[in-house]
């Protein structure tokens, strides 16, 4: 009998919860007010900051309490052309310039926004008053108009076109992410450790999809493909 493999020990034990170790504080906009809703506010760029095991820089901004006498300081995720000193708007009314945060509904067709909320007020996670988005993988997603989002694309465009060249940089890199490195492959184990292992060479010895229904052990490689190989003889439809 062959031991409990890897993502069967994975799955074990609590629900999940992320890494936030090192994390500076959560990236999101402030809470949506009266000012907002029917004409803006103004922050200050304060800092420009990294986050441990994030690709973008943040950005922390103070704003003036609607109420009290006193500032607030929030934290978004930086845009690209963000800079200490520079005014930040959010609100109905506010202009369309990058980093400002609008309603979708105060946005013109095809301008780029980032950090959108998906519904009115939760601070940016993701027809009657409905505007279709278009993700940068493609997807479209229909929200409400009145949701908010920041002018302009995330800042840390072409951190991943540079090679991390060896190991140790791998290391650290995920060190303050999530335990995912090295990771073994399952042709180079033994029997015992997984499905694809064994064999006088390094090969996984029968087909790597598997049902979605199969046994947890047996669970390893594509599973549930509906068609695996390279995409040949396709052309792009235009849009």
């Amino acid at each position: 009998m062959g031991r409990v493999i890897r993502n069967q020990r994975k799955g074990r034990g609590s629900i999940f919860t992320a890494n936030t170790r090192l994390n500076k504080t959560p990236a999101q906009f402030r809470v949506l007010d009266f000012a907002e809703r029917h004409g803006y506010t103004r922050g200050v760029v304060k800092e420009i900051i990294h986050d441990p095991g994030r690709g973008a820089p943040l950005a922390k901004v103070q704003f003036r309490h609607p109420y009290k006498f006193k500032h607030i300081t929030e934290t978004f995720i930086a845009n690209e052309g963000m800079y200490t000193g520079q005014f930040i708007y959010a609100g109905k009314n506010a202009a369309l310039t990058v980093g400002n945060i609008l309603p979708l509904a105060s946005v013109p067709e095809g301008t780029v926004v980032t950090n959108v909320e998906e519904k009115v007020g939760d601070r940016g996670a993701l027809g009657h008053g409905k505007t279709r988005i278009k993700l940068p993988s493609g997807a479209k997603k229909v929200v409400k108009s009145s949701a908010r989002g920041m002018v302009g694309i995330v800042a840390g465009g072409g951190r991943t076109d540079k090679p991390l060249l060896k190991a140790s940089r791998a290391k650290h890199k995920f060190a303050v992410k999530r335990n995912s490195w090295p990771k073994t492959r399952g042709v180079a184990m033994n029997p015992v450790d997984h499905p694809h292992g064994g064999g006088n060479h390094q090969h996984i010895g029968k087909a790597s999809t598997i049902s979605r229904y199969a046994a947890h052990g047996q669970k390893a490689g594509l599973i549930a493909a509906r068609r695996t190989g390279l995409l040949r003889g396709t052309q792009k439809t235009k849009e």
